[in-house]
Parts: C-alpha cells; structure tokens; sequence
C-alpha cells in the first residue's frame, strides 16, 4: 500500500471519528500520530515529532492575537455595546423598507468589527433584536433567522477568529487576511441589505404577520425619538473601539498582535465606565476567554501536527499533481473546492474543515498561482454558509437556544435564513470570479 493510499484512508478515518462524536482535536491528535507511526513504521519518531509540534506549533507571539480578540468581544458583549448600536440603528432606520431587519444587519456590521465571533453576534442580538422585530410586526421566525443570518459576518468583517486560524494554517499575514476581509465583508453587508428591503416588497407575509399594519406602523411620524446627543453618546464607544483597533491595524501603527492587546484594553476601559463587570462578571468573562483560548489553541496544535503528517504521507504535492493532471483551471479548482467545502459545511462545524482541509488545499492553491489571501476569504466564506445549513447550522441552533420560544422552531429558523445562503452564494461566486474584491487593498 503505497504512502498515498495510506493518507487517503486517514483523512477519510478523521472525518468518520468526527462524526462519530470524537472531538477534532482528539481526532486530529490520532490520526495524525498513527499516520507517523504506519508510513515511517517508527512509533518514536511519532512522539517525537508531536513533542516538537506542541512547543513550536504556538511558540510565536502571534498566537497572542486569540486569546486577545477574544478577551475583546466578551468585554464588548458584556457592556451591552450591541445594544446600544441596535437602538441607534433602529431609530435612523425604523422607516426603511424592512428596517429593523436592515438596523439588524448594520448593527451586526458594526459588532462584528470589534468583536470577530459570529456566536457572540448570534447571542445578543437575538437578545436584543428579536423581541424588538416581533413587537413592530415581524414573524418571529423571520426575526430570528435575521438574526441568524447577519451574525456570520463576524466571521468575516475583520478582525475574525476564522481568518486568525486560516492565516496560521495557510502561513500568510494576519494582518493582510483581515484587510482583504474588508470589502467582501462589506459586499456581504450591502447584499442582505438589498435581499430584505426585495423580500419585504416581493413576500410581505414571508416578513410580517400583518402586513398592512406593519406598513402603517412604518410610516407612522408620530412616536418619541432619539436626539443626536443620545444617539453620540450610545454609539461612541463602539467608534473610539473601531477606529482605535482597525485604524492602528490597517494604518501599519500595530501589529494584529498589538491591536488585540489596545482593543482588549479600551474594551475594559468601556466595561469598567459602564460599570458592567460587577456581580462576578469579570470573573466570568476571564473564565470564557481561558477556556475559548485554550481550545484553540488546543485545535492550532493539532492541526500542525495532522498538516506534518500529511506533507510526510506527500498527499499536498500528488494531490496537486492530480488535479493539474486533470486539467484543472485555477477557477475550476476554485468551484470543486467550494462544493467540497459547502458539502462538508452541512455536517461539520467551520474551525474543524478549516483544520482538515487547509492544510491540504492552501499548497494546492498556491501551486496554481491562486493568491492565498483570495483563497482564505474564499474558503471562509464558504465555511460560513455552514454555520446557517442544516444539520449543523450552529449559528441557527444557537439563536434557537437563546431564544427559548416554543412557538419558533428550527425548522422555521432554517427557512428563514435561505435568502441570506442565496445572497452569501452570489458574494461567494463575485469574490472567486474578482479576486481584486479580495486583493485591491493589500
């Protein structure tokens, strides 16, 4: 059996342990030492070599940027930032077609800049969101799967977990992932924009349970607004936070390393003027980015030692040989790669293809003069399709779960945030067929 076959087999043996239920890295961990110890019939040299790659696999301070960006959200989460950028956004928007839904996306945007974890997006706006949408005449369901659907632009919108991990894996500058990032994140942003204000025209009852009186409610005048200097004062936390992170990153003035470190900073400055961290919430939130950042951290190690393990089995190099053998166009590869991706999407979570098929595709894809940092929004934006498909769909599962009503099910979630799959599937063909939406700014 020759080292080829042995690697394909591996692969497929990863992929069943992980839908048996075994945890990624566990799974990772395994097949990588046994694949060592088979192709080099050296059981040692298998030990030896994940001795090394725990050590240097996060040996560089680089790494830092995880547990930083992290700190950075769940500060950001607490001090009911997304709250406040919810209300200012509902009130310049309340007479838009489908506002709430459209205050929903741009609020989300907004978060998604500081905060990079579409989870936490997913969380507080089905908190703050969905009751208001339902109160105004929106299905709930509908409301929920807006919510749902705009969360995973915190999965894109730098800066991003997702493009952290991928920029590990793939070897490619952080920094320049989260700056290409921008304009797709962007272009999906104005696309659900777009969709709901067309939804809402085209299937009023898909969005309201009464249309009409939706309609009425909209342009109604009357009502208390917000001034300005209520609206300035809500929203210029979140600002100062933006401007100081993304503006320090993409002037050059920080390192991603040293722009975690300033946002986790202002983010605790935000939370202790607010006064949010009383009651064991500092304590609580210290304990959440322990545990999300060790388990990263955990996954990164794995994944380095898998990536070691398949390079020994030569599986990158004869499986990009196999596919310029077969003809293979730098586009075509890009379409079989993203079915393979959506595919994977309807029954793994994102940082677990991310950890499989990286190692295996970045060499590929470089190989055939795709840019890498093109290659990374690409296959993130296909990993966030899976976070809205079933069966997985953790990002429905989890705005179902904080939302509690046994009146909404996830059935109904699911089918609510089919427009936003159609939107995120027309961004992800314009991204592959324009690599400078990618690349322009970089």
């Amino acid at each position: 059996m020759t080292t080829l076959i042995i690697g394909f087999l591996l692969i497929a043996m990863l992929v069943g342990l992980v839908l048996l239920g075994l945890q990624i890295a566990y799974a990772l961990f395994a097949v990588g030492f046994l694949g060592i110890w088979i192709i080099r019939d050296n059981s040692g040299l298998a030990f030896k070599m994940l001795e090394l790659t725990a050590y240097s696999g996060i040996a560089d301070y680089l790494f830092a940027t995880i547990p930083l960006f992290v700190l950075m959200g769940l500060l950001v989460s607490v001090s009911n930032v997304g709250r406040d950028t919810f209300e200012v956004a509902e009130e310049l928007l309340r007479r838009v077609l489908c506002g709430l839904g459209v205050a929903t996306v741009a609020a989300n945007t907004i978060f998604a800049a500081v905060t990079g974890v579409s989870i936490a997006s997913a969380a507080v706006f089905t908190r703050v969101a969905v009751p208001e949408m339902t109160r105004h005449g929106y299905r709930p369901a509908f409301a929920a799967g807006t919510v749902a659907g705009s969360s995973v632009l915190g999965m894109l919108i730098p800066p991003s977990l997702l493009l952290i991990i991928y920029g590990v894996l793939a070897e490619v500058s952080i920094g320049g992932m989260f700056i290409a990032g921008l304009i797709p994140g962007l272009l999906l942003a104005i696309g659900f924009v777009v969709m709901l204000m067309g939804v809402s025209v085209a299937f009023p009852a898909f969005v309201y349970t009464d249309p009409a009186a939706a309609r009425a409610k909209r342009l109604d005048r009357t009502g208390p607004e917000m001034s300005a200097g209520t609206m300035f004062a809500k929203l210029i936390p979140i600002i100062l936070l933006v401007i100081l992170v993304l503006g320090g990153l993409y002037s050059g003035f920080f390192t991603p390393t040293e722009a975690g470190g300033i946002g986790a900073f202002g983010a605790l400055v935000i939370a202790l003027w607010r006064r949010s961290l009383g009651g064991g919430k500092m304590w609580q939130v210290m304990k959440q980015t322990g545990a999300i950042s060790v388990a990263i951290l955990v996954l990164l190690i794995a994944a380095s030692y898998y990536s070691r393990m398949l390079s020994i089995a030569g599986l990158p190099n004869a499986i990009a040989d196999l596919v310029r053998s077969g003809g293979f166009s730098p586009l075509g590869f890009l379409f079989f790669y993203s079915v393979i991706i959506l595919a994977m999407g309807m029954i793994l979570d994102s940082t677990s293809i991310l950890l499989i098929m990286v190692p295996i595709a970045a060499p590929i894809a470089q190989g055939l003069g795709i840019d890498l940092s093109h290659f990374g929004i690409i296959t993130v934006l296909a990993v966030e399709i899976g976070l809205l498909t079933p069966p997985f769909g953790i990002s429905v599962f989890t705005v179902h779960n904080t939302l509690n009503d046994p009146d909404v099910t996830v059935e109904q979630i699911f089918a609510a945030t089919l427009p936003f799959i159609g939107v995120m599937l027309v961004v992800l063909l314009i991204v592959a067929l324009l690599p400078a939406t990618a690349t322009a700014l970089l």
